[in-house]
């Protein structure tokens, strides 16, 4: 059964950090690719950064370019995102992502919320 639990959001000033956590089971997080999505109120959902299976190859979203990181830990089968110098438009409830696409199937995890305000 595989499951996604993120962690780690919360309030923050502009130009704070915060390291957002996923921790996966089920599954084995360096087998699979995995994404970072976020959806702000009345906005649609969008995809913020990735992972790659073998090799572990990124992308970013251009808005969050040079600012968040995402990376994992194997031994701890999880996933993070580094988000730093955080500005207000980054508010938004990020949510942890994997699937098979051979199997359509696609799993979420409950979101985590991330505020930017002073």
């Amino acid at each position: 059964q595989v499951q996604l639990v993120e962690s780690g959001g919360g309030l923050v000033q502009p130009g704070g950090s915060l390291r957002l956590s996923c921790a996966a089971s089920g599954f084995t997080v360096s087998e699979n690719a995995m994404s970072w999505y976020r959806q702000a109120p009345g906005k649609e959902r969008e995809l913020v950064a990735a992972i790659s299976a073998a090799g572990g190859i990124t992308k970013y979203a251009d808005s969050v370019k040079g600012r968040f990181t995402i990376s994992r830990d194997t031994a701890k089968n999880t996933m993070y995102l580094q988000v730093n110098s955080l500005k207000p438009e980054d508010t938004a409830v990020y949510y942890c992502h994997t699937g098979w696409i051979a199997a359509s199937v696609d799993y979420w995890g409950q979101g985590t919320q991330v505020t930017v305000s002073s």
